[in-house]
């Protein structure tokens, strides 16, 4: 028997995102633009498929070519010929949809591998059947044989994501360990070089000294100058004992279908009127398709900063490598576009948040020093997902996730209506560790208490707090002689330095401190009456949204033990790391404040309860936020890394002792855990002089097809691309 944390279960909630009406409401030249910003996206998202492991692409090809061939219903029949049960069957359903879900064998929310809840003989089996082995059977078998035994396989290392002995990556070479991704970083940061669409590969010694591979993503596969570009970083450097060797050409092919429909998208631009006038559109579209053509993380920084001016657009959109969660060393971005659709009804409230945020900002516990020179009001707009590919989908975003332009430039916020519309939606009956009395309040208040979250953790908790910088001239970006550490009273003696930046100091730490430390200025904020306004709670019923709001985060941090590894002693997913931190921290307040209880449940099993006193949060809760947060927020501002490391490693720590048995507590959470929702995406289609939206239903038969029909024209030519980007590099993960 499998150990069911790794396979998804047959009833896995799948819900459909609901964007028909926000898409009808689109002008036919609009609803083009769409389009084709959906197919780069798509395009793009292929990319996650190599960046995960190094079977997942072989996984994806070996799929489509079954369901290209066969829907779901016509393969059931199949199914049952080739000895299948039900159960077996939904269960390989349920596999293939979560493969295209996550974009890989390993879940995006956790990077734990899961594996077929089916023997490996049943699989084959049906696979044996079906109509695309018996038109090619050749390479059907060689799909198997390549794919088949890292399908199960569940090795220690091969049970998640990480680098070296801690698990897999396809961000390093097999050969790559922290010291090598270290030393990486630094030779990136002497050459001004940004991490994020890069790959590194350790190559045999030259010389003695060791050898390495920086891979950038592009189109173009030539090192030299080409046309179109002034200078290049490519070639061959000497950095202490190392020799390091720039190259572009990652993931080529498909960079080259983004960009050529990134071209298609700014074409239909040209008579779409909701373009900012200030901002010809061409010039974003134009650096962002300079970056995926020839590998310049600078152009695509540059096509953001035009890309922030443009405000509220009806269809918004942005692509690249953008996040860092799933690279183990916390510097490289794995590729995500976005497509959707404004709320405006929503967006009015989250306008009326960032005209309050000059007067919110303030009220955060740290000193004015500590906070932006001056508040750049962003963009903040609820929308409609379209399309969304990656591994995975927020509920709320900020970006751009360049330190640089979001402290001197801006940024812009987003919160995804339809994902929350059905994200968080539970059964009573699924509710775990709750006491009776609050179930119904938290069903009840869980959708307005999320959006108030997201709402401050996005604007208020991202886009909030300086970094005290001394550039590569030697300025300073702050009064050296008078700021002063709120925790010490002594004036600060560290900051960022050159080329210096969060990702890069705070490396496997920095996601999640400050996904930990945007939580925390949301519950901080969520108490001020003026905010609960904005959203429409008043009174006793602002009060209540308060109350879930907490109560969610206190059994988020329980929750969160799923996504700790004990064998590596390690985390696997940025934000249940920081909110299990937020449960320790609001633990160790005491005085009655929260409580947490190992119980047996009705069923005989281990449970546990865990209970919030709702009238110590604006109390004792409130003061053991603010006195963590400014930790947070000074040891960030200040690049202390030892003092913020120690500070987060100690609350993030998982052990037996002291008050609570978290390892046996931890036993209890996968026991009793609930997956993650899988959602199901619409596609869209030219037919003759219109767009039309494809949907498809909520469950893995809808999920699977939107994916067999997701590239029409090219699908053999795509898929056959994944495959020799795959075997290019087939031995740089043994």
């Amino acid at each position: 028997m499998v150990d069911s944390q790794y396979y998804l279960p047959n009833d896995i909630g799948i819900s459909a995102l609901d964007c028909a009406e926000a898409f009808r409401l689109l002008s036919p030249k609009e609803k083009l633009y769409a389009h084709y910003l959906s197919r780069a996206a798509w395009y793009g998202g292929l990319v996650v498929l190599l960046q995960t492991s190094s079977e997942s692409a072989s996984i994806y090809v070996l799929l489509q070519r079954v369901f290209r061939q066969q829907s779901p219903a016509q393969l059931e029949s199949v199914a049952m010929d080739a000895g299948l049960s039900p159960e077996e069957y939904q269960a390989f359903l349920v596999y293939a949809a979560g493969l295209y879900a996550n974009m890989g064998n390993y879940k995006s929310f956790g990077d734990t591998k899961f594996v077929p809840n089916l023997s490996k003989e049943k699989l084959k089996a049906l696979l044996w059947q079906s109509q695309a082995f018996k038109d090619s059977p050749t390479e059907m078998e060689a799909l198997w044989n390549s794919s088949a035994d890292l399908i199960y396989s569940l090795e220690d290392r091969q049970k998640q994501l990480g680098l070296g002995d801690k698990g897999i990556t396809t961000y390093f070479s097999g050969n790559c360990c922290l010291e090598d991704a270290e030393l990486a970083q630094k030779f990136l940061d002497s050459k001004n070089l940004s991490a994020y669409n890069t790959r590194l590969f350790k190559r045999e010694a030259v010389a003695g000294k060791n050898s390495y591979e920086v891979r950038l993503a592009s189109s173009v596969q030539n090192d030299c100058v080409v046309d179109g570009e002034t200078d290049t970083r490519c070639g061959k450097y000497e950095f202490g004992e190392a020799v390091f060797t720039v190259r572009r050409g990652d993931y080529a092919p498909l960079m080259k279908k983004v960009s050529e429909n990134l071209e298609k998208a700014q074409v239909s631009t040209l008579t779409v009127p909701s373009i900012a006038p200030e901002v010809p559109v061409h010039f974003f579209f134009f650096f962002f398709f300079f970056c995926f053509t020839f590998g310049s993380v600078e152009a695509h920084k540059e096509g953001s900063r035009y890309w922030i001016k443009d405000k509220g657009p009806i269809v918004e959109s942005y692509i690249g490598f953008i996040e860092s969660y799933r690279d183990p060393f916390g510097s490289r971005g794995e590729f995500e576009g976005f497509v959707a659709i404004v709320n405006k009804a929503m967006s009015a409230r989250f306008g009326q948040l960032v005209s309050s945020a000059e007067v919110l900002l303030p009220e955060l516990p740290w000193p004015s020093a500590f906070e932006k020179d001056t508040f750049l009001k962003p963009d903040f707009t609820s929308l409609d997902v379209l399309t969304f590919a990656g591994s995975g989908i927020p509920a709320g975003i900020n970006i751009p996730n360049y330190d640089d332009i979001r402290q001197t430039e801006g940024f812009k916020n987003v919160s995804l209506g339809n994902v929350l519309a059905v994200a968080y939606a539970t059964q009573k009956e699924k509710l775990t560790f709750l006491d009776e009395k609050d179930k119904d309040l938290y069903i009840k208040w869980k959708g307005p208490s999320f959006e108030v979250q997201v709402g401050l953790h996005e604007l208020l908790g991202h886009g909030s707090g300086k970094l005290f910088v001394q550039d590569e001239k030697g300025n300073f970006n702050f009064e050296r002689q008078n700021v002063r550490n709120p925790e010490t009273g002594e004036l600060i003696s560290s900051w960022y330095k050159g080329n210096e930046t969060w990702d890069s100091k705070f490396s496997t730490i920095a996601s999640s401190y400050e996904e930990c430390r945007a939580e925390c200025v949301g519950l901080y904020l969520c108490l001020n009456k003026q905010v609960l306004s904005i959203f429409g709670h008043e009174g006793e019923d602002a009060e209540d949204v308060v109350y879930v709001n907490w109560l969610t985060m206190v059994r988020a941090g329980l929750l969160g033990l799923e996504f700790y590894t004990p064998d590596s002693q390690s985390w696997r997913q940025a934000h249940m790391q920081a909110r299990f931190v937020i449960l320790r921290v609001l633990l160790e307040t005491g005085e009655g404040l929260v409580t947490l209880q190992e119980t047996t449940g009705a069923d005989g099993r281990p449970d546990a309860l865990i209970t919030l006193d709702r009238a110590k949060i604006h109390t004792v809760g409130k003061s053991a936020i603010q006195r963590f947060l400014c930790k947070l927020q000074v040891h960030k501002s200040t690049a202390d890394v030892d003092g913020g490391r120690a500070l987060y490693d100690r609350y993030s720590a998982v052990t037996s002792s002291g008050s609570h048995d978290f390892l046996r507590l931890r036993e209890t959470v996968l026991l009793r855990k609930e997956e993650r929702k899988m959602f199901v995406q619409a596609n869209t289609r030219i037919n003759g002089e219109t767009v039309e939206l494809v949907e498809y239903e909520g469950s893995a038969t809808g999920l699977i097809r939107s994916f067999a029909e997701k590239f029409p024209e090219d699908a053999e030519e795509v898929e056959s691309q994944l495959l020799e980007l795959s075997k290019q590099d087939a031995s740089c993960w043994c």
